[in-house]
């Protein structure tokens, strides 16, 4: 279900697939990006654009389907569609853009928006814009300035996210322990998971249940928890918006908990690669912290007594803010930008292609459409959706402008730092020293 991220079992951070059925879908496009023509052309017939993505069986049926509408429309247009795993994608899309090949119409994740804007990989999107090809005026505002770089603006989302907990609402029950509501605190957290571990209940292996999954090694807690504190993760593409006090303190705060047996082992940590491997998955602590997008795999999973609840927050100050689950780019070298343009806003804005694909890639950013599809959207789905409407409700922050260059080797080295963390090979303040050292080199390279 998960789009797993590097290192330990880290929900994916906008980027995120959603389990609803395809209704009336039986078939899944299945091409490989090994298989996609990373350049656009002209066909006996007329243009052909390419098109990848990353996601599930699902997605891609449900994506197919929205295209050949576009296709209908256009006469003379074809599009090449590809999707993979999203490890592979990313790869592929690296070394295309290493070879001056990025597709034509492409889906990116947040962290990438500065590399392949700054390396001219991807085309800026104004002109489209402001002509009227791509519409942007159904969208919030801030969501649409995550796709800016330097200034100008080089893709748009695709997906609205947004952090949470997926939680054993069940066992909280039995134990007396109140339901997260907006406004909880990381104490009031750190309690309930100690209450949980002191009832001494024992997992499927026979070890000792734990409150919850070991949130040190997941960047994404992080910057939840630091921007609760009036904080964020930069100041700029090329400087830390923390300090080495700062990730000291959260690292000492899971590092007790963990030494307390109130959250997962550190071998139970470093194993999870996906849901079923996480802590939760294996029914060994009651809470992960998760994407709303991803959350319907863990009821999937565990049963209907999992349920969704708020990230805490410092004095009811919370950290959560709506990112893009994943945006849609240009490749700067298409030779057919205007059509290219066109599949955008098809994917974007048509109510047709929102129908068919819902909430394949979370929150559709049309507001419009998003209030049509979620008419229809029902259990986790439908939780998810609610859930979204009240965190915008008790109100969240702009989110920031897309990350530096530095971010996806600054992600991997947080969790490596952590890890030494919990296998006792560095102290926490240690190892936020080594991680700011990294960082900033990786912010000056």
């Amino acid at each position: 279900m998960p789009e797993p991220r590097s290192g330990g079992h880290r929900p994916p951070r906008r980027r995120a697939v959603l389990a609803s059925a395809a209704v009336g879908l039986t078939t899944a496009l299945t091409t490989t990006l090994s298989g996609c023509s990373s350049a656009s052309g002209t066909t006996a017939g007329g243009i052909a654009l390419t098109f990848t993505w990353w996601g599930n069986d699902d997605r891609a049926a449900r994506t197919e389907q929205a295209v050949r509408i576009f296709e209908r429309e256009h006469p003379g247009v074809t599009v090449q569609m590809s999707n993979g795993d999203f490890g592979s994608y990313l790869q592929k899309l690296a070394t295309q853009a290493a070879g001056g090949g990025v597709p034509d119409v492409v889906q990116l994740d947040y962290r990438q928006i500065s590399q392949y804007a700054g390396s001219e990989a991807i085309m800026p999107l104004d002109d489209a814009i402001r002509d009227g090809t791509i519409r942007t005026s159904t969208m919030d505002a801030s969501l649409v300035r995550t796709g800016t770089f330097g200034g100008r603006q080089y893709a748009l989302p695709m997906g609205r996210g947004i952090t949470g907990y997926a939680y054993d609402a069940a066992l909280y029950k039995k134990l007396g322990i109140a339901t997260p509501r907006p406004g909880w605190t990381w104490e009031e957290w750190a309690q309930n998971n100690r209450k949980i571990a002191a009832a001494r209940l024992r997992g499927p292996d026979g070890r000792h249940f734990t409150g919850a999954n070991d949130g040190g090694t997941n960047e994404d807690v992080f910057e939840d928890w630091l921007r609760s504190r009036g904080g964020r993760l930069y100041a700029s593409q090329t400087k830390l918006g923390f300090s080495e006090d700062d990730l000291t303190e959260f690292w000492t705060f899971f590092d007790r908990l963990r030494r307390e047996g109130a959250v997962a082992a550190a071998s139970d940590t470093a194993q999870a690669i996906s849901t079923e491997t996480s802590p939760i998955g294996r029914k060994l602590s009651a809470a992960d912290f998760t994407w709303d997008a991803t959350f319907p795999g863990y009821p999937q999973l565990l049963g209907d007594g999992i349920h969704f609840a708020p990230v805490p927050t410092t004095d009811g100050r919370p950290g959560q803010y709506f990112k893009p689950s994943m945006l849609v780019g240009v490749g700067a070298h298409t030779e057919h930008p205007k059509e290219a343009a066109q599949l955008v806003d098809f994917l974007l804005n048509d109510q047709r292609a929102g129908d068919i694909l819902g909430f394949t890639r979370s929150t559709p950013p049309n507001k419009a459409i998003a209030t049509r599809v979620a008419r229809t959207l029902k259990g986790p789905e439908r939780e998810i959706y609610e859930y979204a409407e009240t965190m915008r409700k008790y109100g969240v922050s702009d989110p920031p402008s897309a990350p530096p260059r530095g971010d996806l080797a600054i992600e991997t080295a947080f969790n490596r730092e952590y890890q030494r963390v919990m296998y006792g090979l560095a102290t926490p303040r240690q190892s936020a020293r080594e991680l700011i050292n990294e960082a900033n080199r990786e912010l000056r390279s």
